[in-house]
């Protein structure tokens, strides 16, 4: 059992980067499927500005829905390369904690004594870690301000479209279906 030990030490200390691996994977598919939606979006606010551009005569509403599509279009872009970047940074940080976890090994099995290597890799992934997720936080803001904006030209447009007082319904009382009042 005691030559063991050391094996299991070994062993332990390689798969310590593991859950690191596994944050950075789950931003990885995090990001990457927010990228896609934001190149869908992209794309839906191409198709919509393309038609606007090609279609009826210039009105103020044209106007400006054409002007709300465009600053929608921007921050769309700012958006993708935003997650590019971050994208890029998880990628380069998951294969440091890869490389943090096999010089663990490395280290211990040589026997030399070289532990500031797995170290400055652990930390240089934390490191990038922090800027990629500092990085979905900026664009997780642009993303807020770009639904707010769109839903404010909405309001301002709505009367337009929608009666000047519409139908309010009576809610329900009570905050779960099994307890509202009959």
């Amino acid at each position: 059992m005691n030559e063991l030990s050391p094996t299991m030490a070994i062993l332990s200390a390689m798969i310590t980067p593991a859950v690191l691996i596994l944050a950075s994977g789950s931003l990885i598919a995090t990001t990457s499927q927010r990228l896609g939606r934001v190149i869908d979006r992209t794309r839906s606010l191409s198709e919509k500005f393309a038609s606007l551009a090609s279609g009826k005569p210039a009105g103020v509403m044209l106007s400006e829905e054409k002007s709300m599509l465009f600053d929608q279009l921007g921050q769309a872009s700012r958006r993708s390369r935003l997650l590019q970047t971050a994208l890029s940074s998880l990628y380069f940080t998951l294969s440091l904690f890869v490389s943090t976890s096999v010089a663990i090994g490395l280290v211990a099995a040589s026997g030399i004594d070289y532990t500031f290597i797995p170290v400055v890799l652990g930390i240089g992934g934390a490191g990038l870690l922090l800027y990629a997720s500092l990085l979905m936080i900026y664009e997780s803001r642009i993303a807020v301000a770009s639904v707010n904006a769109e839903m404010d030209y909405v309001l301002r447009t709505r009367h337009q479209f929608a009666p000047d007082k519409p139908e309010v319904k009576p809610q329900p009382k009570g905050w779960f279906p099994p307890f509202r009042g009959r």
